[in-house]
This record gives C-alpha cells, structure tokens and sequence, in this order.
C-alpha cells in the first residue's frame, strides 16, 4: 500500500538507508525489519535490506519493491569464523559501494558483523535494532561472549532501538553504552487488520470437527518453532490442561526447524486430537479471531509483537513472564503472567482460566479495551526516522559540521 501525502517524507532530506539482518523468516524481528524498509521506501528514502542465505519466500513477498533486496551468503546465523570474516569483509565493500548514511543492524550476529562493518566503512549514523537480548537465559560462556561483542560494538553504535522499555534497561544494566544513545520504540503493526478480523470460513475444518459437534475451547500459539518458544516442553505440561478440559483444542501456527519433532512430541504423548498444527499462515489475525485464549511460552524475547497482536484481536493471553511485558499484559486485566522457569504453572493458569467462563470474558474485554496506540506501524516509522535524523545531526557536530532543524512532532522516545 503507498504512503499518504502526509506521510511522505521531505525529499531535501532523502536518506541511503541500508537494513542488514542474518535471516529473512516469519518471526517477529523480521516484520519488523520489513515494515521498516517499506515505510522507509514508501516516503522517499533509499533502501537497501542486505540478509542471510536464510530466506523464506513468505516474508520476501512483504517487501515493497521499491527496497532492494541483496543477499550476503556468508551471513550465517551459526558462529562460523570464516564465514564471519567473509561476510565483514562483504558488508564492509557493500557499504563503501552504498554510501550509506545509515545502517541500521538487526538481530544479535548481524548487529554485530554489520556495525563493525559500517564503522570500517565509514559510515555516518550506525542504528542497532535490539528485538531481543542475547544474553538472558543462556550458558555462562554464551552470556560472557554476548556482552562482550556488545560492549565492543556500543562505542560505534550511534544509537539503538530497543522494543521495549524492558530491554532497554536489561541493555543499559549490562553496561551497553550510554543512556542517551538509548530509544524504545515499539515493534508496529496494522492494527486494524487484528481489530476487525473474523474467524476462517473453513475453521470447522480446521479443528477437525464433525458436522453438528459444538465449538471446543479454542486455544492458540502463533510461534516459531525454535528451542526458545518451548513448544515441546510446552506439550508436556498441556497434559494437565487436557485432562482438566478433555474438549478443549491447542492450535500451533507456525513454522521452523523443530516443527516435525514437536509434531512427533504430541503423536508420543497421545495429544493428536487436541493439538492441531497450521503451518505458516498469512492470517494471523483470523487465527486469533477464532480463539478464546491465546499463549505464549518463550524463555527469550524482546516484547513479542504477537502478544499485542492477540490484545489487538480482543483476545487475553496467557504467558510466561518476559522483561517488558507488563508494559501492556496487566495480570487480571487483560492477561495471565506466569514465572518464566515453571511451564506446569502456566498449564494451572491457562486451565483455570478456560474453567471461568466469567472470568475469560472479562479479561477478553480488557484485551479489546487495551490501548496499543504505541504499536500502530505508522509511528514506529515516524520514530525510527526522527532517530536517524537525531544521529545524523550529533554525526555532524561532533565534526563541527551545521546540523539541520529537528523533526517536529515525533517525541523521541528513551
């Protein structure tokens, strides 16, 4: 869809901004790096999305084609030195030949690579995206290599972004750069396409129901299916749910590199009536539509977009406590918070939950009462590009250089 007049931005202040993440598939970090290039391009910037081999035609059919799109095969998401060494050198010539203004890095290994490239290079502004922290919830030795890469790479980092307020504090606690380089902005999407969506016209088949059997319980976790969003683990407690709500249906959307195993998982633990698994679907929105409750159970994330796409759906959700996520999940408002190390107590609260009738409407009107105004796609572009204005002018002074009016009316968020 093109950008409205107003939207437009002013063409004296046109930007080569050049987007740089190690994978292009259906997760959170992705459409949000997507949704930043398109509205970047829509109102009159140049843009370029450099990624990793890693590619799924879904998420690549999202860019605008006015984004250019280049691969970089040696960005790989495993640590491999001399594929790392090859693709700094890569993205190091590939910026050089953009004359880039901005690069703006996402993900933690493309983050790293492509700001020590973009300072090799010699470019201006230098943004990272911070969807979520690689350093919690994982081994000592991941932890130690993690903060200190990051460390390394904050005194060249002109700015990051961070998804939540949460994030940013677990960034600036760890010691990864100053405050005032640090901004939260909120990961956006169309909220209307959420607010006003129905359930799929075929949602009896989906569910695999008989003709004339009633409407089961509807649960839903869109997720990808990586270790991190413990979806094996997750059947194992399900148990209890499904023996406290016999009729009660789990539906997986997603897809990923565990989905045959945890397919296999809910086949050993005899769960194939009650767990339905989608694939990759194009219609969140009608998915979240269809259910009463919805789910999520990461060890790791930033502040999930899908948890405030299920809010914006009408829908409360049921998760395990993440930093940042009290910004918008109120325990006994509009959701259920859950200790992150104990999966059992989320199967206790999601089964109690659908048991209260009562109590699940209200909290489904306190999910459709949330305020997610902070979300809407068109202020994280209108935010992310008043950053990239403020880096560039703090660029310019520190070479004495004049910097240009600032953007008006776009508070820049700490």
């Amino acid at each position: 869809m093109k950008a409205r007049v107003e939207d437009k931005i002013d063409m004296r202040h046109r930007l080569r901004i050049v987007h740089v993440i190690t994978r292009l598939i259906n997760g959170g970090a992705d459409e949000n790096t997507v949704h930043s290039c398109n509205w970047a391009a829509q109102g009159g910037h140049d843009v370029v999305l450099l990624h990793g081999e890693s590619v799924h035609p879904e998420i690549m059919a999202k860019v605008d084609p006015r984004v250019k799109l280049i691969g970089v095969p040696s960005l790989t998401r495993s640590i491999s030195p001399v594929s790392d060494v090859r693709a700094l050198l890569a993205l190091i010539r590939r910026f050089r030949a953009l004359n880039a203004d901005i690069v703006h890095t996402h993900t933690s290994k493309a983050g790293i690579l492509g700001r020590f490239a973009a300072w090799a290079a010699g470019v201006p502004a230098i943004v990272h995206g911070v969807h979520i922290v690689p350093f919690v919830n994982v081994g000592v030795a991941e932890r130690f290599a993690y903060l200190a890469l990051e460390k390394l790479a904050a005194p060249v980092t002109s700015a990051f972004i961070s998804v939540s307020a949460g994030i940013r504090d677990l960034c600036l606690s760890a010691g990864m750069g100053r405050p005032d380089k640090h901004y939260v902005v909120h990961s956006g999407f169309d909220l209307d396409r959420f607010r006003n969506a129905g359930p799929p016209d075929d949602w009896r088949d989906l569910l695999r129901l008989t003709p004339g059997a009633p409407r089961p319980p509807v649960l839903l976790m869109i997720a990808a299916f990586e270790p991190r969003k413990r979806h094996a683990e997750f059947l194992d407690v399900f148990k209890k749910v499904a023996v406290r709500l016999p009729d009660a249906v789990l539906v997986l959307a997603g897809d990923g590199p565990l989905h045959s195993i945890v397919e296999s998982r809910a086949k050993w633990l005899g769960l194939e009536r009650q767990v339905v698994f989608t694939g990759y679907r194009d219609d969140p929105e009608r998915l979240i539509a269809l259910a009463d409750l919805c789910l999520l159970c990461s060890m790791r994330e930033g502040l999930p977009r899908v948890v405030m796409q299920y809010l914006a759906g009408g829908k409360p959700c049921v998760a395990c406590d993440l930093p940042g996520l009290r910004e918008v999940l109120r325990p006994g408002i509009n959701g259920v918070i859950t200790p992150a190390d104990d999966l059992a107590a989320m199967a206790d609260a999601i089964a109690a939950v659908l048991e209260d009738r009562e109590r699940l409407a209200c909290l489904a009107q306190g999910a459709a009462a949330t305020d997610l105004s902070n979300w809407d796609v068109k202020l994280m572009g209108k935010r992310i590009d008043a950053i990239y204005r403020e880096a560039l002018d703090q660029h310019r002074a520190s070479r004495g250089v004049s910097t240009r009016p600032p953007v008006r009316n776009v508070a820049l968020p700490r």
